[in-house]
């Protein structure tokens, strides 16, 4: 009765709240729950699709090529992270020391700008800068007395190149972040440190870098959720001579639901990779101590 009460009392908001739901069950949770019904079929587009329960899920974790596209996933998106995590960071206390306002909103435009481009557009300026041929960055090691280097076909320089071109894309939208939080710091904290003698570094060090810990560990857990799913450098870039050094689990899903019509197989593969975003988020709020306040 207290529920119904309240419902009844707050019945304006729960009706604006309402289309969202609806939303997010038609476009959201019914393909999940219709996606994870077709991880249980043998499916086909045209024709009976018969139950096999696990048989699928079996055949992914039974199949050589997943373990290395997982390995691989783990390599390049563990490297995403762990750099990903840092840069932003170095990157947001440097544009909060610029004092020059008019050049520190450009260095701010300058690197938030690569975020607003697709995948789409970035690879193709990265594909033309590092070209053998006629790429800006061979033309400057020619310069300097160097051999072209065919930096996407060469296994060694594969997953460097696609652990910091993700990394250089959105370095600058967590550096927003960060600046943003920095902005919120109270100045009564800053005054209080140059009391006690503290400089710019130790100010930087014992004022600044502790209040960030909150939007370290909001980053944090954005990047773990993405972390497995990493799609689009890779489609974009791979070629037949680091392929396998670079295929991660995404690229294996497509291979295998869109080009070999595998469907069951794949949405099997997308789900594991669905619980194992879920343990890593729940594995961090827990190390991170996400829900208790600093």
């Amino acid at each position: 009765m207290k529920t119904l009460r309240h419902m009844r009392k707050h019945s304006s908001l729960y009706l604006m709240v309402l289309p969202v739901a609806i939303y997010f069950l038609i476009f959201a949770y019914y393909p999940l729950l219709r996606g994870f019904i077709i991880s249980l079929q043998d499916y086909r587009l045209i024709g009976n699709r018969p139950f096999v329960g696990l048989d699928n899920y079996l055949a992914v974790v039974r199949d050589p090529t997943f373990w290395q596209v997982v390995q691989n996933t783990l390599i390049i998106s563990s490297g995403i992270l762990l750099v990903g995590f840092f840069v932003p960071i170095a990157v947001a206390l440097a544009l909060n020391e610029v004092l020059v306002t008019a050049f520190k909103k450009f260095a701010q435009m300058v690197v938030y700008l690569p975020h607003l481009f697709s995948w789409v557009v970035v690879g193709g300026i990265w594909i033309y800068l590092l070209s053998p041929d006629r790429g800006i960055v061979n033309a400057f090691i020619q310069v300097a007395g160097g051999d072209p280097v065919s930096f996407l076909s060469r296994g060694d320089l594969a997953r460097p190149i696609m652990i910091l071109l993700p990394v250089w894309k959105d370095m600058g939208f967590n550096a927003i972040l960060y600046l943003a939080a920095i902005v919120g710091i109270s100045p009564n904290l800053y005054e209080a440190a140059r009391i006690d003698g503290a400089g710019r570094w130790q100010q930087m060090r014992f004022v600044t870098l502790p209040q960030l810990v909150p939007t370290m560990k909001v980053v944090l857990l954005l990047s773990l959720m993405g972390v497995l799913r990493i799609f689009d450098e890779i489609f974009l870039l791979r070629n037949g001579a680091i392929q396998r050094e670079i295929d991660v689990i995404m690229t294996y899903v497509y291979d295998k639901g869109i080009l070999q019509f595998k469907l069951g197989f794949a949405t099997a593969a997308t789900f594991l990779v669905i619980l194992g975003t879920v343990v890593l988020v729940v594995v961090a709020r827990k190390a991170t101590r996400f829900d208790l306040e600093d």
